[in-house]
C-alpha cells in the first residue's frame, strides 16, 4: 500500500514533458502506431501463410501420412507406389491403408470461363477421408460419373456459380478438356500455394488425368487400431517400408508443411523480416522524440541531479515516457490493423484475425521498442554534469 501511495502522489514528469509538446506528442504516437501496423501486418500474413496450407492437413482422416521422399509440399507432392499401401497392411496395429491423389491444374471459371488453378483431390467415396461434414455428407453426390465438390473459399470471381450451385442449378466446367459437373460445395479455402480445391472420386481423377496411373499413389491415409500408438506404429512402417516412402505422423504432416514455407520459401524469410523492419522502425522513431527531448531539457535534468536526485530517478522519468508512448500509440495501431484484416480476409480469402496472443504479442514488442529506445536516449542524460550547464 505503501508504494501505491508514493506512486499515487508523485509527480507524473514523463506525462507532463510528453504532453507540453503535444505536435511532437501526437507525431510519434503516429509512429508507433504505424511501426505496430507493420508488425501486426506481416505477422498476420504469416500466421494465415501457415494456416491456410495446411487446413486440407488438419481435415485429414488419418493417423499416419505416407508421402514420396521427394515431396515438397502439398501442392507438389510427388508419387510413389500403391505397393506400399497394400505393404503397410502387414505392421500390426494398421487399420486401414487408403490412397488419395493430387494433381494442381488449369480449369476454367464455371461462368466467366477465365482460367485459373485449382488443386484437384481425388480419393474413394466409399472410404471418407476428411473430417469435413459438408464433405462427408455428399460423398454419394461424387460417386455419380463427372460429378465433384468446389471450394466455396476458393479465391476468384465464383460468386455467381456458387449462387447457382447452391440453388441446385446444373453448373459444368472444363478441366483437361473434360467436362465436370459441381454437383456440391464446401468450404477449405484459398491458401498460398493453390487458388481454391476441388474434390472428386479417385475413379474421375484417373478419367481427367489419363496420364496418371492408379498405382502411382499421392498420399497414402493410414489409420490406426485402437489401442495402438500411432507413433510405435508409424516407427514399425519406417522399418519395414522401403526408403521410396517418408512416414509420417499427421501432427508431423502438418509440420512438414508448416516446415516448407518455413524454410524452403522466400514467403516465410520475408515475413520474419517485414516483422523485423517494423521494430527497427518504431525504435527509431521513438529514440528521436526521447532524444529531443531529453536534449530540450538538459538543463532542468542537471538541475535535478544538482539537487540531489540520483540518475536512476531521471532514467526512471525517460521510461515512464517510453511506456506512456508505448501504451498510447498501440491502440492506434491495433484499430488500423483490424480493419486491414477484415479488409483483407474478404479480398485474398485468407484467414486473417487478431487473436488475444497477438495483439499480447505486439504489445510487448512495443514495449521493449520503447524501453530501448529510452536507454539509448538516456546515455547522454547519464554523461549530463552540473556543472557544465551553468
Amino acid at each position: 500500500m505503501g508504494l501505491i501511495e508514493q506512486l499515487r502522489r508523485r509527480t507524473p514528469l514523463g506525462w507532463l514533458q510528453l504532453s507540453h509538446e503535444k505536435s511532437r506528442l501526437l507525431v510519434a504516437l503516429l509512429g508507433i502506431a504505424f511501426a505496430d501496423l507493420l508488425m501486426f501486418m506481416q505477422l498476420g500474413f504469416q500466421t494465415a501463410l501457415y494456416d491456410s496450407n495446411t487446413r486440407l492437413h488438419r481435415s485429414l482422416q488419418a493417423d499416419i501420412v505416407l508421402i514420396s521422399p521427394q515431396a515438397r509440399n502439398l501442392p507438389s507432392l510427388s508419387t510413389f507406389s500403391r505397393r506400399r499401401l497394400y505393404q503397410a497392411m502387414d505392421i500390426p496395429g494398421v487399420k486401414s491403408a487408403e490412397p488419395m491423389y493430387f494433381n494442381n491444374t488449369i480449369w476454367k471459371n464455371p461462368l466467366t470461363h477465365r482460367e485459373t488453378g485449382v488443386l484437384v483431390i481425388g480419393f474413394n467415396p466409399d472410404k471418407p477421408a476428411f473430417d469435413l461434414p459438408d464433405v462427408n455428407q455428399q460423398l454419394q453426390a461424387i460417386k455419380l460419373p463427372g460429378a465433384a465438390l468446389f471450394d466455396r473459399g476458393a479465391r476468384g470471381d465464383y460468386q455467381k456459380a456458387i449462387a447457382q450451385i447452391e440453388e441446385g442449378k446444373l453448373v459444368t466446367a472444363e478441366i483437361e478438356r473434360r467436362t465436370i459437373i459441381i454437383s456440391g460445395l464446401f468450404q477449405v479455402g484459398a491458401s498460398f500455394g493453390a487458388e481454391g480445391n476441388l474434390i472428386t472420386s479417385d475413379r474421375d481423377f484417373l478419367r481427367l488425368f489419363s496420364g496418371r496411373q492408379s498405382s502411382s499413389v499421392s498420399l497414402g491415409l493410414i489409420k490406426v487400431k485402437p489401442g495402438y500408438d500411432p507413433k510405435k506404429v508409424a516407427a514399425m512402417l519406417k522399418a519395414y517400408l522401403r526408403d521410396d516412402v517418408r512416414v509420417l505422423t499427421h501432427t508431423e504432416f502438418i509440420e512438414f508443411e508448416n516446415n516448407f514455407w518455413r524454410t524452403n520459401s522466400p514467403i516465410g524469410f520475408i515475413f520474419n523480416l517485414g516483422v523485423s523492419m517494423g521494430f527497427v522502425v518504431g525504435v527509431i522513431i521513438v529514440y528521436q522524440v526521447l532524444s529531443t527531448d531529453v536534449n530540450a531539457h538538459v538543463r532542468e535534468y542537471a538541475t535535478f541531479k544538482a539537487m540531489g536526485y540520483r540518475n536512476y530517478y531521471l532514467l526512471g522519468v525517460v521510461f515512464e515516457e517510453s511506456l506512456i508512448l508505448a501504451a498510447l500509440g498501440f491502440f492506434p495501431g491495433l484499430g488500423v490493423s483490424l480493419a486491414l484484416y477484415q479488409l483483407t480476409r474478404k479480398a485474398t480469402n485468407l484467414p486473417m484475425y487478431i487473436t488475444l496472443i497477438r495483439a499480447l504479442q505486439v504489445l510487448v514488442l512495443t514495449i521493449v521498442m520503447c524501453a530501448i529506445s529510452g536507454a539509448i536516449a538516456t546515455r547522454k542524460l547519464q554523461a549530463t554534469d552540473p556543472a557544465d550547464m551553468f
